[in-house]
């Protein structure tokens, strides 16, 4: 069973161990040291920030980590991707994850997590309306992993990569909020 907590302090050298994965650091281009771990993830931890960093577990086993946040707190991403001519629709967010265990990846987890993420923002953040998440066209574990858990291709764009040696392709995904037969009169 997949489950999450809010990222503390404590996790912060399994988050460095994750990062110099090389199935990871392909893709998040992350400094790993202790010091640059704390200070990029530590702002979101103390709740200093608005993204949300879950540490997510397996069985109650460490696995990987979920980044959630609203488009609106982050106006320069949102704008990049208006930019590309991408619909974000108020009240949407992003997503960003890893399973940081090489052992555990081409296995399923990626799309369960982000199933059970999706789930879960419709309640945690009533006013979401839609989750837009980029991904480098390179990255196909990544997108399978979000059509596996029900995102939709929406577009192609050109965004700025994650990583200083890729291009700037991206698919982009979406998933918007189900509608609740009860509360829309349109679709009764």
């Amino acid at each position: 069973m997949i489950t999450w907590r809010r990222l503390g302090e404590a996790d912060f050298p399994q988050v460095g161990e994750w990062l110099s994965q090389p199935h990871v650091a392909r893709w998040w281009n992350h400094e790993t040291s202790p010091e640059a771990v704390a200070r990029d993830f530590g702002p979101a931890a103390r709740g200093e920030e608005a993204s949300e960093d879950l540490f997510v577990l397996l069985d109650g086993r460490p696995i990987g980590l979920i980044q959630r946040c609203r488009f609106a707190d982050y106006p320069e991403y949102e704008a990049e991707l208006k930019a590309a001519e991408v619909a974000v629709p108020d009240g949407a967010m992003t997503l960003d994850y890893l399973i940081g265990e090489p052992v555990l990846t081409g296995r399923g987890h990626g799309a369960e997590l982000i199933r059970a993420i999706v789930a879960a923002t419709w309640t945690d953040h009533p006013g979401s309306t839609t989750i837009i998440v980029p991904v480098h066209t390179a990255n196909r574990p990544s997108w399978r992993a979000l059509e596996k858990a029900g995102l939709h291709r929406v577009a192609e764009a050109s965004l700025e990569p994650d990583n200083p040696i890729d291009d700037r392709a991206h698919y982009v995904y979406r998933i918007d909020r189900p509608i609740d037969p009860l509360s829309d009169p349109a679709a009764r």
